[in-house]
């Protein structure tokens, strides 16, 4: 089997209206679908972001019942010469920045919030290449 990448990402959030403003009135990203208090799924690049309101997703039959709690974490990719413009974008939109983190290879990425307290991060293209 060859896996060719993570195809979705999935967070669990109670309140998808403010995940809506969130991730499509802030961050830019186009909606999928919306099934108020239970789920809406964004498109990212090629990618998915699944988020599910966890009270919903633990008790469904089908799919299989999923869930989790607390703070979770995903990476958005952005091109490496478009860094700094997002960051101050980001902030320009009330998101504030909370750390910036300085990696081995010398590439910097940032650490943000949602409404809900997921711990999202900014990352420029090539911070995971190979050396």
């Amino acid at each position: 089997m060859q896996i060719n990448q993570i195809k979705e990402t999935c967070l669990y959030i109670k309140d998808l209206e403010k995940a809506k403003e969130f991730y499509h009135g802030k961050l830019g990203l186009p909606i999928i679908t919306h099934a108020p208090d239970k789920l809406i799924f964004f498109r990212s690049g090629s990618s998915v972001l699944l988020c599910f309101n966890p009270v919903f997703s633990e008790d469904q039959e089908v799919p299989p019942p999923h869930f989790a709690r607390g703070k979770q974490h995903i990476a958005f990719e952005i091109p490496a010469e478009d860094y700094d413009s997002a960051k101050v974008e980001l902030e320009n939109k009330g998101i504030m920045i909370s750390y910036e983190h300085e990696w081995p290879n010398g590439k910097l990425s940032a650490y943000f919030e949602d409404p809900e307290g997921h711990v999202l991060e900014i990352v420029p293209t090539g911070l995971w290449d190979k050396a």
